[in-house]
């Protein structure tokens, strides 16, 4: 699978990897994304890859409505 669109988004601390997984395992369940491998812990955004450009305004609305 392809994931051609990118979002970046705002987060810090560590964890964030762990933390994004949970938060869309519970919040959007059926998303279709990749991860970086890696991220600094001093790294305060992160960008994560989606395979349609509809899944950039779901993220984008969950993230308004909950905290990551």
């Amino acid at each position: 699978m392809t994931f051609p669109y990118g979002l970046t988004i705002a987060i810090s601390g560590s964890h964030k990897l762990k933390r994004f997984t949970q938060w869309a395992e519970a919040t959007l369940p059926d998303l279709q994304y990749r991860l970086p491998p890696q991220t600094p812990i001093k790294t305060e955004t992160m960008t994560i890859r989606l395979s349609a450009v509809e899944d950039r305004a779901r993220v984008l609305s969950a993230l308004s409505t909950s905290k990551l």
